[in-house]
Order: C-alpha cells, then sequence, then structure tokens
C-alpha cells in the first residue's frame, strides 16, 4: 500500500462511529416516561363524572411540574373510570389511581419534583396529592373547603374548578375516610386489585366516566 493511502486509511480509521439516532419513544400509559410533553400555558379539561360535568381550567404558571404531569395523564386517557376514592365533607374529593393494577405499578415510582405554591388551596382548586417532598405522581384532589392550612405544608394548586362544583359537591361521602385511619377505601388494595376491590366494597363511588382536554368553554 503506497504512504498517501496508509495515512488516509489511519484518518478514515480516526472518525468516531456515529450512533444512529435513538428512536423516539410511542407514548403509552404504562411507560411514564414516554408521557413528558409540556402542556400550554393554559389549558382545560373537562371531567364527565357519574353525577354530570365538571370543567377545570388549568394554569401552567401556578406549578409547572403538577400542570404538565396532569396534561399528560388525561391526553392519554389515565383518569379514564377513576373513582372518586376519598371525598370528605368539607375537605377534598381525590382521585387518581388507575382502575388497572398494571398502569398503579407502572406510575408508582414515576415522581415530579415539587412545585412551589403559588395559590391557596381555596375551594375549587385541583391539587396534587403528595406523601413528603417530591412524592407526587397521578393522585389529585378537588378542594371542597378553603383549605389554606395546606398551602405551608407544601400543596400546590395547578388549576380551578370554573364549572361544575355543585357536582363536586353531590359525589358520594358517605365512606369516610380511607384505611388504616377510617373504614374508607384502602388506597394499598386500590393500587394491587383496582376498580375490581372497589366495585365489590364500594359500590356507590362517583367516577369519572372520560377525562379530556377540550377548548376554552
Amino acid at each position: 500500500m503506497k504512504p498517501l493511502a496508509i495515512a488516509c486509511f489511519a484518518a478514515l480509521a480516526l472518525v468516531p462511529l456515529l450512533a444512529p439516532p435513538a428512536a423516539a419513544q410511542t407514548p403509552s400509559l404504562s411507560n411514564p416516561a414516554s408521557l413528558a410533553e409540556t402542556a400550554p400555558e393554559l389549558y382545560y379539561v373537562k371531567l364527565d363524572t357519574s353525577k354530570g360535568a365538571v370543567i377545570l381550567e388549568i394554569h401552567r404558571a401556578w406549578a409547572p411540574q403538577g400542570a404538565d404531569r396532569f396534561y399528560n395523564l388525561v391526553k392519554y386517557g389515565f383518569y379514564d373510570d377513576a373513582r372518586f376514592f376519598r371525598v370528605l365533607p368539607g375537605f377534598v374529593a381525590q382521585f387518581g389511581l388507575s382502575g388497572d393494577p398494571k398502569l398503579n405499578a407502572a406510575w408508582g415510582a414515576a415522581r415530579i419534583p415539587d412545585d412551589p405554591v403559588k395559590e391557596p388551596n381555596r375551594r375549587g382548586t385541583i391539587t396534587f396529592a403528595m406523601a413528603g417532598p417530591n412524592t407526587r405522581t397521578t393522585q389529585v384532589f378537588i378542594n371542597i373547603g378553603n383549605n389554606t392550612p395546606l398551602d405551608g405544608k407544601g400543596f400546590a394548586p395547578f388549576g380551578k374548578v370554573v364549572s361544575g362544583m355543585k357536582t363536586v359537591d353531590m359525589f358520594h361521602d358517605k365512606y369516610g375516610e380511607g384505611a388504616p385511619k377510617g373504614l374508607g377505601p384502602d388506597q394499598s388494595r386500590i393500587r394491587a386489585e383496582g376498580t375490581a376491590y372497589l366495585l365489590t366494597e364500594f359500590p356507590a363511588l362517583d367516577y369519572i366516566k372520560k377525562a379530556t382536554l377540550i377548548e376554552k368553554p
């Protein structure tokens, strides 16, 4: 081989091989990492519930991490058929555990960072539930009462009910606080057994037939 050819061959050998571009992940509820779209600054969600429609107005500026997570969960149907499993008079209507145990398992560790509290937990606001710093996943609650003591505990509202608060007030609230503090639904069993458990032991719970992103009402 001629010297020039050897030099050219050596130079080519030093060029790193480029890896093929990573394939985009197909959005799937079973893969939380694939649902990471940035939400619009303002968007609306319609909850078609067993008691009627509830319209939510979501403000990303209030709590961007929470607004983004909620947007993706609604868009891809996570809340469809979800029960309001913790409804406490004058306090909250909580939902956000799937009726499918496989989805609960997939999202159990899909936590998002905390947002600073910018808006108070007034009646009608919607907020992510949490069990300590940086533990928010899929559970949210609508404030039935003015729960401003939650502000200092880090619960950051990301939107509010703009239509249908009377509907929220009608949700079944006779089961009380959940186990082990009360006789209501046990969240660990909801995660493991899904809707089957709730239909058997708490059949009167109200639920979301479908959650949908909508244009401004």
